[in-house]
């Protein structure tokens, strides 16, 4: 690692459970982002501010001026840019040290089995149940750790799956096949700062899972309720039926 990268993570590093092993892991981490939007912005920005050695985003849509009001990988310049490249741009100006893969694609079945292997962590940052229970069944199938985050209205949750740990459920067990509202931005609303708010955590969740520095959120939903200002965090089981991890 250069001075001016000891310099520049300095703040994270002088953390005990950090230090330059923490920060080496992170140097050395691939962590691919599906889904460039109001989740996998912030989500994005600050993996790549604390130096994330390699970030890959998915996604197939372009910059809309609705996005502006809370996707802030993008800015009015990127209206009609591809998001992956838009947000590929602002992580390359954050921080000039880590590689950035854009991959302007819909999230499939073949492009995951392709990028999900080589990951060391994935952030699901989408808003189609379809894309997240693949996205799941890919990460557990490899067994990839699977940071997943949704935010919608005023409220949004957290959690992670991960398929080397014995007690953990997948997000199947969570939401079943029928079990799911068809629920996005674009029909519902989002207040801006709630994406912020759940695309930062999953951030740290990552970060977690990468340094194997304290408990991620395996078995628990962390929902967190903007309104009122309100975090509950529920305990989530295996589900012994469910036909991804079969509990």
């Amino acid at each position: 690692m250069e001075d001016e990268e000891l310099l520049r993570y300095s703040r994270q590093i002088m953390l005990p459970d950090v230090d330059i092993a923490g920060q080496e892991r992170l140097s050395a981490a691939r962590v691919l982002i599906i889904g460039a939007g109001g989740l996998g912005s912030p989500a994005a920005l600050y993996l790549a501010a604390a130096g994330v050695g390699h970030i890959t985003l998915v996604d197939h849509d372009h910059v809309e001026l609705t996005n502006l009001q809370r996707q802030i990988a993008h800015h009015t310049s990127d209206l009609g840019s591809a998001k992956v490249e838009s947000a590929a741009t602002t992580l390359s100006d954050i921080n000039p040290h880590i590689e950035v893969s854009a991959v302007q694609a819909k999230a499939d079945d073949g492009l995951l089995q392709s990028l999900v292997p080589e990951s060391t962590v994935v952030l699901d940052c989408t808003d189609n149940f379809t894309i997240r229970y693949l996205i799941n069944q890919v990460c557990w199938q490899h067994k990839v750790p699977l940071v997943s985050g949704a935010a919608i209205g005023w409220e949004g949750q957290v959690s992670v799956f991960d398929a080397n740990q014995a007690d953990s459920p997948c997000y199947q067990c969570l939401y079943g096949e029928g079990d799911d509202q068809a629920l996005n931005c674009a029909e519902n609303g989002v207040i801006a700062p709630l994406v912020g708010i759940i695309g930062t955590t999953q951030a740290l969740e990552a970060m977690k899972v990468i340094m194997q520095v304290g408990e991620v959120l395996v078995g628990r939903v962390l929902y967190f309720d903007g309104k009122y200002m309100e975090w509950r965090s529920l305990v989530l089981k295996p589900n012994a039926q469910c036909p991804v991890c079969g509990g």
